[in-house]
Parts: structure tokens; C-alpha cells; sequence
């Protein structure tokens, strides 16, 4: 069994690491002595998390499981990939045998009521987080992860509220915490003793996906943005999401629940 509260001895895998909250997350995780491998489509933005965390170390390793003089504790390691495409969940576990895995990626939906939708800007969301979801759920599954590892799945605060400008978003962003809970399911039922958690963020306006949402909701009230938000409290920050993810994985699995709110205020078990 894997210690779980000394961060230092793991390896992290965070895929959609380079932007928002998944580039807080993956900061926080090597901050915290993790070994981090940051995955993202976009070989720029992944250069300029490492300007931004100065953690990063160049591409030496072979393909294979990776070395630990290569992975070293507090180190970013970058990997240009599509979480969504099927063949990369098990090459990356199989390549790094992670204990922590958590997805953040997505499609950023296109705001605008359902009748100016067509079914292809609708159903995006479908197609590439609920896709990739399933695609490292059952991997990790497949694989499976070593006993005590733990899986967070980044679903959205969307999936408890709705989300009526953004097409199939939060149906989507449902999914993905339906789809984790049944991979805890299975992990039970074979003894796997795998953790699978959903955090669901509240909307933000610090992150390139949430300030349209913020923007074109606030509009649809007839409210300014500050308005709009002041109820929903501090907002949540990719650093902050980090912190809360950290702390996370450091509690002790047993005491996990399977899915939560995420806020600027921290973590709330969802029932």
C-alpha cells in the first residue's frame, strides 16, 4: 500500500496541465515534492508552464516506465499528447506508473442558448471529456493502478446546477462523475483498492474556460459580473484548486468521499 500522505513518493500524471486549473494542480503538486508529469496538446503552453514553475527538466527519458533519476521529486515533466485520443491513457500509465492520476482537460463549450446551437457545437463536450474520461477510467482500470492509488476525475459545478448556455456541457460534466463513481464500483468489486474521486469546481472567472461563462451569464441576468458573483464568495483560483487537490490526495483514503464542491473556500463533500 502506497503511503499516502508523503507526496514526495509519488508520481503524479495531470493531464490538461498546461492551463487554468490544471496548470495551478500541477504546480502545487511538485510544490509539494511530487513528480509530475504535465500532459497537454499544446507544446507552447506546456513551455510556458515551465517558464512560469522553472521546474521543468528537458526530454531524456526513454520510453518505458520512467527512471527515478529522471523523475525527480518536485519536477514537471512535460508530455505533448490528446488525453482523448484512446491509444494515450494506457501508454502513459504504462509508461509512468503513476499513483495519482487526475484529469482536468476538456472542450471549452461555446456559450449561446439551445437554439442557436447545432447538434456538433452541442454535443462537444460529449465527445471530448466525457470520451476522455472513459478512455483513462478503464485503463486505469485495465492496468490497474497499484493499490492505494487514486484517480480525480475534474468534472464541473455544472453538473449540479445546469448550465443552459452551454449546450451539452454540463450533461457531460455529469457523466464524467457518474462514470467515476461506477469505476469505484468496479475497483471495489475486484479488490483493487483504487480511489476514484469527482471534484466538481464552482464557476470562476480565473480561468480561460469559466470568464465567458461568468461574462454571459452575468449578461443573461442583467447583472454585472461582480453582482453576479458576490453570492458564490471568494472565487476559486488555479492555486487554490491546487492546494485543496494536494490536500486531497494527502487524507486518508478511507476517509474519501466519492465526489465534492470545489469553491474558493476549499473542498465540500457532495452527497
Amino acid at each position: 500500500m502506497l503511503a499516502k500522505n508523503d507526496i514526495s513518493e509519488n508520481t503524479t500524471i495531470v493531464v490538461g496541465a498546461s492551463r487554468g486549473l490544471g496548470r495551478g494542480i500541477a504546480t502545487a503538486f511538485a510544490d509539494a515534492g511530487a513528480r509530475v508529469i504535465a500532459i497537454a496538446r499544446s507544446g507552447a503552453a506546456l513551455g510556458d508552464l515551465a517558464e512560469d514553475a522553472g521546474v521543468i527538466r528537458p526530454e531524456v527519458a526513454d520510453v518505458g516506465v520512467i527512471r527515478p533519476e529522471v523523475a525527480d521529486a518536485g519536477v514537471i515533466r512535460p508530455e505533448v499528447a490528446d488525453a482523448a485520443d484512446p491509444t494515450v491513457a494506457g501508454t502513459m500509465l504504462d509508461r509512468y506508473d503513476p499513483q495519482v492520476l487526475i484529469l482536468v482537460a476538456g472542450a471549452t463549450p461555446l456559450m449561446r442558448p439551445l437554439q442557436h446551437h447545432t447538434w456538433e457545437t452541442f454535443s462537444v463536450n460529449w465527445h471530448t471529456d466525457v470520451r476522455m474520461a472513459f478512455h483513462w477510467l478503464r485503463e486505469t482500470l485495465l492496468k490497474p493502478l497499484r493499490p492505494g492509488g487514486q484517480v480525480i476525475v475534474i468534472s464541473s459545478g455544472a453538473a449540479l446546477n445546469g448550465s443552459p448556455l452551454s449546450g451539452g456541457y454540463a450533461g457531460a460534466k455529469s457523466t464524467q462523475r457518474f462514470i467515476t463513481s461506477y469505476a469505484q464500483d468496479e475497483a471495489n468489486r475486484a479488490g483493487l483498492e483504487i480511489t476514484f474521486t469527482a471534484v466538481l469546481p464552482r464557476i470562476t472567472p480565473m480561468t480561460a474556460l469559466g470568464r465567458p461563462a461568468v461574462q454571459a451569464y452575468a449578461a443573461r441576468s442583467g447583472q454585472s459580473e461582480e453582482e453576479y458573483l458576490r453570492p458564490m464568495g471568494e472565487p476559486l483560483t488555479p492555486q487554490a484548486a491546487g492546494t485543496a487537490l494536494v490536500k486531497l490526495v494527502r487524507a486518508d483514503p478511507g476517509a474519501t468521499a466519492r465526489s465534492y464542491l470545489l469553491t474558493g473556500a476549499g473542498l465540500q463533500e457532495l452527497t
